[in-house]
């Protein structure tokens, strides 16, 4: 019997169709998902990376009721074009505490991957308050009503608790000291040294948008002036044996 009958039996037979699909299917996973358990870690750490602040994590939280991924992706493809319009290509490290992460594929607006410390606060502001104020061509809604409702990181301590639940590796003293790290990190006058002890030197602290109190621009200000900036990628060199 030749192959080609061999295949018309396989191809009228519903029940042998079946099965070898599941056989088939069933290897294919077996494959992919195998080599993971014999590995130590299929993320290489980076120097640099660190859970997100409270002001921080609030802002994300911000950033993702806004639905601001619709249009925004984080993640920059290894690719020529990408990398001289955004910077270094996305690590996967960098969405290490991100839940979920913020990869995406649509583009309406640029790629956030890298936004920390290309603009200003000032900047920030007036992108919330009028986008096409500052990019003409944009088709971005205003965000100003951020700026006018103000936060006091009540829960904030709650939300940390959640993502160490899912792996993020908050203490219980950066939990305790949440509401107080969350009020210090957006005033230049506060005593923050205990943020910079619990997170590193590599925190951003001062009045985001400019205005008395903290306000839920302060917080996305401070998510986005964060992005992209933890590793050091002068220093940085891929670990080819991963």
């Amino acid at each position: 019997m030749s192959i080609l009958n061999k295949h018309k039996i396989l191809e009228k037979n519903v029940t042998l169709l079946a099965i070898f699909s599941f056989l088939v299917v069933t290897i294919g996973g077996l494959v992919q998902i195998v080599p993971l358990f014999y590995l130590e870690n299929t993320i290489e750490d980076v120097e640099g990376m660190r859970p997100y602040t409270p002001l921080e994590l609030a802002g994300r939280e911000i950033y993702l009721r806004e639905g601001c991924y619709v249009c925004h992706s984080q993640m920059i493809r290894p690719m020529r074009d990408e990398v001289e319009r955004y910077g270094h290509y996305s690590l996967a490290v960098e969405s290490k505490y991100d839940h979920p992460f913020q990869w995406g594929s649509k583009r309406t607006g640029p790629d956030l991957a890298r936004v920390g410390g290309r603009y200003s606060d000032e900047w920030h502001v007036d992108h919330l308050r009028d986008p096409q104020s500052v990019v003409p061509e944009s088709v971005m809604p205003k965000y100003g009503f951020l700026e006018a409702k103000l936060i006091d990181g009540e829960h904030i301590g709650e939300l940390m608790a959640t993502n160490r639940m899912v792996g993020v590796p908050y203490t219980e003293e950066m939990i305790d000291q949440a509401r107080r790290d969350f009020a210090n990190q957006a005033d230049p006058d506060s005593d923050y040294d205990g943020l910079f002890e619990r997170y590193g030197d590599n925190v951003n602290v001062r009045n985001f948008d400019g205005q008395p109190g903290v306000s839920e621009a302060d917080a996305l200000i401070a998510y986005l002036q964060m992005l992209g900036t933890l590793v050091d990628f002068s220093t940085f060199t891929p670990d080819a044996s991963r």
